[in-house]
């Protein structure tokens, strides 16, 4: 974790992947981020993928360093503590990330009338408020009919919860960029941001809506092509895959050299007046190229090719399972100073990532393991709310509160 938002306090409702991948942002980078579960654990706490005694790694890869409380929010008493924490007076206090439906108990209007400077950031599926997920978000947006293998009409889903994914990093800037003006004028104000328009945003950055307006075309699926450039994947001899791309005119030609296709390639200009040193020339003819390669990485074992393409500096890539990844790639083991090994209370010693940030001058302190669901609930409204012992020990006995699971 960095120190860069030390003091920052941010109280966080959430469920899914967006909101607590832009909690956990913040965490590692400074902030302290207070997250609220019902007591026993919400939909988030036994998510799947589980160790072998059914503890939730999902949970824990998407809360490092975060403080986790447990409170009854069916409960009134149980909500108002929570808006407190949300309005806490205090100059880097009153920042709220959630995910949780407009119009509920901590909705903006209500926490606004406690604390006016409040900056809340409120994730949604779509830009009107009605529900939505990254999967059904996805489908609409075009990406599964330009995934999957050639002459394919039927879509392919993939794995990536991408929207999510960009949805949680777009809600920390969301967050820092609000808590800026307020710093500067005093104004706070409700941030919304929908996963549909995280989809819309980055369609229309990669040219695909500009490209189904202006030219009434869709993009199809191609199979592991790279579109508008060459790239494809192969096998070894010994049954390995690799990945090989030629984006650049210096790429290509380091490619051509090392598999030794220069005179197939002057043959195909020639026959179809085309100039392969530019790139959207190789994409029109990359199935031409592809069996130009095959046969020469066909040929050898992985160690071979990977050999002569590291020598030639040819851009590349072995296709690997996590499993693989874990046990043989150097940028997912401790020789990469972003991936530490913690000890995870209740599941035990693994490898995890800090921050991908990298700042000058700054070095990253060990990574915090993610929080026992409420193991943290008394402290939190002890230094926060400054309730007594007794008075937290009574909201445990009502059930209030509740204290750590695992």
């Amino acid at each position: 974790m960095y120190d860069l938002l030390s003091g920052l306090r941010v109280i966080e409702g959430s469920a899914f992947v967006a909101a607590p991948l832009g909690g956990m942002t913040l965490a590692q980078l400074g902030a302290e981020v207070i997250r609220f579960d019902p007591i026993g654990g919400g939909i988030d706490h036994r998510r799947w993928p589980l160790d072998d005694a059914g503890r939730s790694l999902y949970w824990a890869g998407l809360n490092k360093g975060k403080k986790s409380i447990a409170v009854n929010t069916r409960e009134e008493e149980g909500r108002e503590l929570i808006r407190a924490l949300i309005c806490e007076p205090g100059r880097d206090r009153g920042l709220f990330l959630t995910n949780h439906p407009p119009g509920g108990p901590f909705d903006h209007s209500e926490l606004k009338a406690r604390r006016d400077d409040l900056i809340m950031l409120n994730v949604l599926g779509s830009h009107d408020g009605s529900p939505a997920v990254d999967y059904t978000i996805n489908c609409a947006i075009g990406f599964p009919y330009a995934t999957g293998p050639r002459d394919n009409d039927r879509p392919v889903n993939h794995l990536l919860a991408a929207w999510d994914l960009v949805a949680g990093s777009m809600a920390a800037t969301g967050i820092l960029a609000a808590e800026r003006r307020r710093s500067r004028n005093g104004e706070g104000g409700l941030i919304r941001l929908a996963l549909s328009d995280i989809a819309i945003w980055v369609a229309s950055a990669l040219g695909h809506i500009a490209e189904a307006e202006l030219l009434g075309r869709n993009r199809t699926a191609d199979g592991n092509h790279i579109y508008g450039a060459f790239g494809h994947d192969f096998e070894t001899a010994d049954g390995r895959r690799v990945m090989v791309t030629a984006l650049t005119g210096s790429q290509w030609r380091r490619l051509k050299k090392v598999v030794e296709i220069d005179a197939q390639v002057m043959d195909l200009e020639r026959a179809n007046g085309l100039d392969l040193d530019n790139e959207g020339d190789r994409y029109r003819v990359r199935d031409e190229i592809v069996e130009f390669v095959r046969p020469w990485i066909a040929a050898r074992h992985y160690d071979s090719v990977k050999t002569a393409f590291d020598r030639a500096g040819v851009l590349w890539g072995p296709y690997q399972t996590f499993t693989e990844l874990v046990a043989n790639d150097f940028r997912c083991s401790t020789d990469n100073p972003m991936m530490q090994r913690i000890a995870q209370p209740g599941i035990g010693e693994f490898l995890v990532a800090g921050l991908p940030l990298r700042f000058d001058g700054l070095t990253e302190d060990s990574v915090a393991a993610a929080p026992i669901l409420g193991s943290d609930t008394d402290r939190v409204l002890s230094e926060c709310l400054g309730l007594p012992d007794h008075t937290i020990a009574d909201l445990h006995d009502r059930g209030i509160i509740g204290g750590a699971v695992i």
